[in-house]
């Protein structure tokens, strides 16, 4: 089977909401998460977790993020297009208006050096 990264993205004005939730509001929310990787199953390789600011590297030095990446997962599954239904109905797509989610089917390395 193929393995595939799934990135998280949401709007700022959704990661400020999560700063004011209680602890049943967080509850909830990951209620939604556990549901769904039990209908992965076996194909959630890994749940991932959430992700803090980044810092977009270059050879000119260290910048903030431009994007809004917010977490990642890691999927198996036999193609992109199945990866992409084990992804349908995803909480994260309820979370708030603007966020969204990609996946992209991790590459072997190339061998022979």
């Amino acid at each position: 089977m193929k393995q595939f990264v799934v990135i998280y993205y949401a709007p700022k004005s959704a990661i400020e909401k999560t700063h004011n939730m209680n602890p049943e509001e967080m509850k909830k929310g990951m209620e939604a998460w556990m549901k769904w990787s039990e209908l992965c199953g076996e194909n959630l390789l890994d749940m991932g977790a959430p992700l803090g600011p980044g810092m977009q590297i270059s050879k000119t030095g260290a910048t903030p993020g431009k994007t809004e990446v917010v977490g990642y997962s890691i999927l198996q599954a036999d193609s992109i297009e199945k990866a992409e239904e084990l992804l349908k109905g995803h909480p994260h797509l309820e979370w708030a208006d603007g966020c969204s989610i990609e996946v992209h089917e991790k590459m072997p390395l190339p061998t022979g050096f």
